[in-house]
């Protein structure tokens, strides 16, 4: 009987390492997860976002070539509940000149009773992943840490969510994003950037029913990330 259990024991073991190496592969195998080749001489940003980010990461990297060094969590950094959480950890082990972040759309969907993504949000049982007035406060959290590090830090807006998409409502981001610009504001010392109308501009290269974007559609919205990240380093640079 023993025998049997230590097989078990054994086998149980075994699939709990091939599962977490099989998320670090993930992880290691997106490109956009991949620190830069770092160069001494320029300033470094730190992009903080969900997948909407991690789509155009590698953009923003390449427009910034020989400007900056462009840095992210080698993670989707999804609800502002894991922002609180792992900011410590995402800021450690660089001096960050310019921080970009941006939180919301895994917020604002919604979850079913038991934990379920994506919930339908007409059931009853369905809510929003963390309500607004919480998403709020992790903000003001995340946002005071962030500028404890004397980087330039630019709050992001949160794109749009569009007709079809499964487990958000349509409208729910520009309320979460109005929410997030109080916040920012009361924070002070935080800059805009603009990027719910800008992504409005580019909606036919967004999904059909899906809030991600097309290859060309991440390509746009890196044009806007590094207009921001640009104006910002140019603002260090004069102080």
């Amino acid at each position: 009987m023993m025998r049997k259990q230590n097989v078990v024991i054994a086998i149980f073991c075994s699939l709990t390492l091939m599962g977490g190496f099989a998320e670090i592969h993930a992880q290691q195998k997106n490109p956009a997860f991949a620190a830069p080749v770092a160069d001494p001489s320029l300033p470094n940003v730190l992009l903080i976002g969900d997948s909407i980010s991690i789509g155009y990461t590698l953009a923003v990297r390449e427009k910034l070539r020989g400007i900056a060094n462009v840095y992210r969590p080698a993670t989707n950094c999804g609800p502002s509940t894991k922002g609180v959480e792992s900011v410590d950890e995402w800021l450690s082990g660089h001096a960050w000149d310019v921080i970009h972040f941006n939180f919301g759309l895994h917020d604002l969907k919604f979850m079913g009773p038991a934990g379920q993504n994506l919930a339908d949000p007409a059931a009853p049982t369905s809510q929003v992943q963390v309500p607004i007035d919480q998403y709020a406060e992790n903000l003001k959290q995340i946002a005071v840490k962030l500028k404890q590090t004397g980087a330039t830090v630019i709050w992001r807006e949160t794109t749009p969510v569009p007709e079809g998409a499964k487990g958000r409502v349509v409208g729910d981001a520009k309320k979460y994003n109005s929410a997030a610009a109080k916040t920012i504001a009361e924070v002070g010392d935080v800059q805009v950037d603009p990027l719910y109308d800008f992504a409005l501009k580019h909606a036919d290269q967004q999904l059909a029913a899906n809030v991600h974007y097309t290859q060309a559609g991440s390509d746009a919205l890196a044009e806007q990330v590094v207009r921001a990240i640009k104006a910002a380093l140019q603002g260090r640079s004069r102080s």
